[in-house]
């Protein structure tokens, strides 16, 4: 299939990993696919010079793209960037909320600004993110919202204590956002990728038995790639989910069904 997001307009954030010739994250492969199916991309984050590229080498490829410096934790950051992505293409119609960060870290070990800031940056972020996109998304009739989370919503473990907090916040978030704009045609849905080989994931998996650990455990045997997990983003952005919302879509290899 192609031009499923033929006319639209996808707003990213954390979207500077999409070089070509480099490991791309979930957000820079979204961006690929979404050019690829006629979107019109603004690529966001903190990483200027990265997203910068990432935007280049779209718009070399035949797409359209825009980069804009976002801080999501930042409300002021959000207005003027959402202001700026409506004017340049005339508004927006998706939102792939994706900036996080991570940490190796239990309940004691964490600091209390260690869990501030990446309770700002995923739940507070999504948060300003969604508030600020509504209004543009209303204004077309519609739109789609897709946040993401984690598996890590869905279990414990033994670190990892403030992500685990901050994905969740994600997850029931999309719910109550997904209920508050169903009427208005604007549909609010979560993706829960397992283990994906990222940039992310480059320093965690890199601990001495951490990667064997991880694929033992995934009955498909394998990590997935950054474009396995942009897929089913692609597919909750664009009008074959249309009448999906609220939903949680776990992607990854079967670990939950265990």
């Amino acid at each position: 299939m192609a031009n499923r997001l033929k006319n639209k307009v996808s707003f990213i954030t954390g979207g500077a990993n999409g070089n070509k010739g480099e490991l791309m994250g979930i957000a820079g492969a979204y961006a690929w696919l979404a050019s690829k199916e006629g979107s019109a991309i603004v690529i966001t984050d903190i990483d200027v010079d990265s997203g910068k590229l990432t935007a280049d080498q779209i718009n070399e490829s035949g797409g359209r793209a825009v980069f804009v410096e976002l801080d999501v934790t930042d409300e002021t950051s959000w207005q003027k960037s959402i202001h700026f992505a409506s004017d340049h293409f005339g508004g927006i119609d998706v939102l792939v909320n994706s900036a996080g960060i991570h940490t190796l870290k239990n309940t004691e070990e964490t600091s209390s600004e260690e869990w501030d800031r990446m309770m700002a940056i995923h739940a507070k972020g999504t948060f300003l993110g969604t508030k600020y996109v509504v209004p543009e998304m209303r204004k077309r009739g519609g739109g789609s919202i897709v946040n993401v989370s984690s598996m890590c919503a869905m279990f414990g473990s033994p670190t990892n204590t403030a992500y685990h907090a901050a994905k969740g916040a994600i997850r029931s978030f999309t719910k109550s956002a997904a209920i508050q704009y169903a009427h208005e045609g604007i549909r609010v849905n979560s993706i829960h990728p397992g283990y994906t080989e990222t940039p992310f994931t480059i320093a965690p998996f890199s601990l001495p038995g951490a990667l064997e650990s991880r694929v033992s455990k995934i009955p498909l045997g394998r990590l997935a790639s950054a474009e396995e997990i942009a897929n089913p983003v692609l597919y909750l952005a664009c009008e074959d989910s249309s009448y999906v919302t609220g939903a949680e879509l776990v992607v990854d290899g079967g670990f939950l069904a265990q």
